[in-house]
């Protein structure tokens, strides 16, 4: 089986020399590392990472730690703490205050999305759409290798306030049986393919009792990053298995892959990867943020795309990057989003016309950004909830003032000089009133 090894912060120098990097670029980067995290295995180097295209490699970009990423203030503070060997205690302290400002939980998800059971914060667990339950569990609360634009980021860097976990499967079985309205389960993380699949198996199998639940999902990168998971050895052929099991209980399975760009779609141990998993009778579907500096052009999701289709999976959704952590390093423009989305759309067969966006999952829902329209002499975006926290909100239409450096929901203003969104009343209100079972929004 292929050798796995996990290089972190203190591995950066070796690196650094092994990639031809200078002093200067790797002490750049492990400054960035001190505030968020890095982690990149022998895979991703090896097989995903140009190494004669440093540092415009897009799978540079995307796992390595880059400069840009801290805001200039913030980033000679901790670079001049690492050069000058600073206590370990006034650098996390340092690094702290820093990832305070990143927005570490954005979407309200502590505040909003955590239900209750029995009359108490059920921890591990996020439920904001009816449908949909996320579970954490707490052995996958890490990856193979970490993507530097990731929204959790703040899993991984040591505070467990900004964490979620669980180990409670009986509480997400209880909770899932207890809410009718429930019909997928999603396990997400970190990654919960860096976990054994006994693990796994505690979470999943007893949800296969339950009538009104029909699929179960796992959010995965590790078929990017470390597809032997699936291909070699006891664990990957327990995994197929357990795939079967959920088949034969007449679930739906899915692996929700992160597919940033094409080229992790390229060596052979990851189209053997998609291969086994979709003949044990799982789908794959998969999804990624638009991220500058990794994917932002047309052609780049286009090939994606297409690659997706012919290997079988399903394009899903393209994402805004989400405020938070080096947004502001990462982020493309809703307007430029849209264009990129629109001109990579056309490119593609209608297998391919599955994947929807470019989509926010914001505060209160799941918005799809459908067009720019001009409309009574005024320029909009035309938007819509795929999801909401109100589901009477899926499906509907609204307007606003067209901005093109907007990046994100908070950004945008009602058109038509209206003064609010019509959904903001609402959530202002807390929502609607859920059953006892469920949390309050």
């Amino acid at each position: 089986m292929a050798e796995y090894r996990a290089n972190t912060m203190n591995d950066l120098p070796r690196i650094g020399k092994m990639l031809g990097l200078t002093g200067e670029q790797v002490m750049d980067m492990r400054a960035v590392s001190a505030v968020l995290p890095f982690k990149v295995n022998d895979y991703v180097l090896e097989q995903l990472i140009d190494h004669d295209d440093l540092p415009h490699d897009p799978i540079f970009q995307l796992t390595f730690p880059q400069r840009g990423m801290l805001a200039e203030d913030d980033f000679q503070r901790i670079r001049g703490l690492v050069v000058s060997e600073a206590p370990d205690a006034e650098i996390r302290l340092a690094a702290d205050e820093i990832r305070g400002k990143l927005n570490p939980h954005p979407a309200g998800q502590m505040e909003l999305n955590t239900p209750k059971f029995g009359g108490d914060l059920l921890e591990g667990m996020q439920h904001k759409y009816d449908e949909t339950v996320l579970f954490f569990p707490a052995q996958g609360q890490t990856c193979h290798a970490y993507c530097s634009y990731c929204f959790r980021w703040a899993q991984f860097v040591g505070d467990r306030d900004l964490k979620f976990a669980s180990r409670e499967a009986g509480q997400l079985t209880q909770y899932v049986h207890d809410n009718p309205e429930v019909s997928s389960v999603l396990i997400t993380g970190g990654d919960p393919m860096v976990m054994k699949t006994k693990f796994l198996r505690q979470y999943i199998e007893p949800l296969l009792d339950i009538p009104h639940l029909g699929s179960i999902r796992v959010g995965t990168k590790a078929l990017a990053y470390w597809p032997y998971r699936f291909t070699e050895g006891d664990e990957a052929d327990d995994f197929m298995r357990l795939i079967e099991k959920v088949r034969a209980a007449d679930k739906h399975f899915a692996l929700m892959a992160h597919s940033s760009h094409p080229r992790e779609l390229e060596p052979a141990p990851a189209r053997e990867a998609v291969r086994r998993v979709l003949s044990a009778g799982a789908a794959i579907r998969c999804q990624a943020p638009l991220i500058k500096h990794v994917n932002d052009h047309q052609d780049v999701w286009a090939d994606l795309w297409r690659k997706q289709v012919k290997l079988g999976a399903v394009p899903y959704y393209m994402f805004v990057e989400r405020d938070t952590g080096a947004r502001n390093y990462f982020e493309v423009p809703l307007a430029r989003a849209y264009h990129i989305f629109t001109r990579a759309f056309r490119q593609v067969s209608g297998l391919a016309r599955t994947v929807r966006g470019p989509s926010m999952s914001a505060t209160p829902g799941k918005l799809l950004i459908d067009g720019i329209a001009e409309i009574d002499g005024e320029r909009v975006f035309v938007l819509k909830f795929l999801q909401g926290r109100n589901p009477d909100w899926v499906n509907q239409v609204f307007f606003a003032r067209f901005d093109p450096h907007a990046c994100w929901l908070d950004d945008l203003e009602p058109a038509f000089d209206d003064e609010n969104f019509f959904f903001e009343a609402e959530k202002a209100g807390n929502g609607r009133v859920k059953s006892a079972s469920r949390a309050s929004f």
